[in-house]
């Protein structure tokens, strides 16, 4: 064959010849937006708050419903909000029947201690070993379901697993933590995330946790150094709660995956000084007012105290036991608590939460498209326990 028909051949041979596909782009980032301002929210909380006074206590569970379903509305992922569908009328029919559960548990251990009073010294021992244990079941049952109360694109969470089996991975994790003094920390923190998002899932993206306690620990061991002086200094400690805090949410949020959809979150250390700080002026504030009311109502207590015979010394142990006296302490001990809570509720859960949602990306979201739905919503027995070893505070 000459030269040209060879020419010839070779191009028809390249024209024909199967051209490599193009790399597809990578997909873009999305992001979680919070939109929610703080003024609306400090109305709510704010309201709650006196609501609680008025009904000693049982508005906390319409209340944390509202926080709730603020929170999740105003967090948008990829344009799209988040929703939270659970109810108040499910928590407190969870807080009735754990109360139910609770009450005969305490008051058989009471009569027991009282016919064991040579094991007194003992007695509390056990009780507080079975309680330790069930707020673990309490912790896992409560987040579950408020995974199943989560929405998204009209498709909600799944979670399922052993609240049981959770709780003594976590008495077998914190005995390990106090034998190393705090350095298996990480390990356990590692280990019970990975515990929890295995059984968590979105439609049929089933979770995953990467994070490992050896990534963890490269980033908070100068924090643990830092533990002892800090606690004996005091003034530091919101600094190393603060950075602590920001360390554990940027590791967790950066080693969830559901499928092929992974976040990752560019919060930094110093993030959350200011929530804490925060936080931490108003709790002094409060204490001081406290402290104030407290003299005050003493005061007038002591200034009243007459004395029981003519010349005699007062007695001021008979007035500070006077019901107004009783009533005024136990009236700015209430209105002290329930500062704290609006003060928690809007520095500790709404700030921080905004924070976590302003810095997080997720990567592959495209993989949530086709994404059908299984699994079951959970009861709300958990939260019923929650309720009961004060599990909620802030409202989340």
């Amino acid at each position: 064959m000459d030269q040209p028909a060879l020419a010839v051949t070779a191009l028809a041979v390249t024209a024909l010849a199967p051209t490599a596909p193009e790399p597809a782009a990578p997909e873009p980032a999305r992001w979680v937006r919070f939109h929610g301002r703080r003024p609306t929210f400090r109305r709510l909380v704010m309201r709650g708050a006196l609501l609680e006074l008025l009904t000693a206590g049982f508005y906390r569970f319409w209340l944390a419903t509202d926080i709730r379903r603020h929170l999740w509305s105003h967090t948008l992922i990829d344009g799209d909000p988040l929703e939270y569908v659970g109810r108040a009328r499910e928590l407190l029919i969870g807080f009735l029947v754990a109360t139910a559960i609770l009450v005969p548990v305490y008051l058989a251990y009471f009569l027991i201690g009282l016919e064991a009073t040579r094991l007194q010294a003992f007695a509390g021992l056990p009780l507080v070993l079975v309680l330790y244990v069930f707020a673990g079941f309490a912790a896992y049952r409560s987040r579950r379901y408020r995974v199943t109360r989560t929405v998204w694109r009209g498709l909600r969470a799944s979670m399922t697993g052993s609240g049981i089996g959770y709780a003594l991975r976590m008495v077998a994790w914190d005995l390990l933590v106090v034998i190393s003094l705090g350095l298996a920390l990480p390990w356990r923190q590692a280990a019970l995330e990975r515990y929890k998002m295995r059984h968590t899932a979105y439609g049929t993206l089933a979770g995953a946790f990467d994070g490992t306690g050896g990534a963890l620990f490269r980033r908070g061991w100068p924090l643990w150094l830092l533990a002892i002086p800090g606690v004996l200094l005091i003034i530091p400690i919101p600094f190393l709660v603060a950075a602590f805090r920001a360390i554990l949410w940027q590791w967790w949020v950066s080693n969830i995956r559901f499928g092929a959809v992974r976040f990752h979150s560019y919060l930094d250390r110093d993030s959350l000084f200011g929530c804490y700080w925060k936080a931490t002026g108003w709790a002094v504030l409060l204490a001081v007012m406290m402290g104030l009311w407290l003299g005050g109502v003493l005061g007038i207590a002591a200034a009243l105290a007459t004395a029981p015979v003519p010349g005699g010394t007062p007695d001021y142990a008979m007035a500070f036991q006077h019901p107004l006296v009783v009533a005024g302490i136990a009236i700015g001990y209430l209105l002290m608590v329930l500062g704290l809570g609006v003060v928690i509720r809007i520095y500790l859960t709404r700030d921080i939460w905004a924070r976590i949602a302003e810095t997080t990306a997720i990567h592959g979201l495209s993989a949530a498209d086709g994404v059908t739905g299984q699994g079951s919503a959970a009861d709300a027995l958990g939260e019923g326990f929650a309720g009961g070893f004060d599990l909620n505070l802030g409202g989340i």
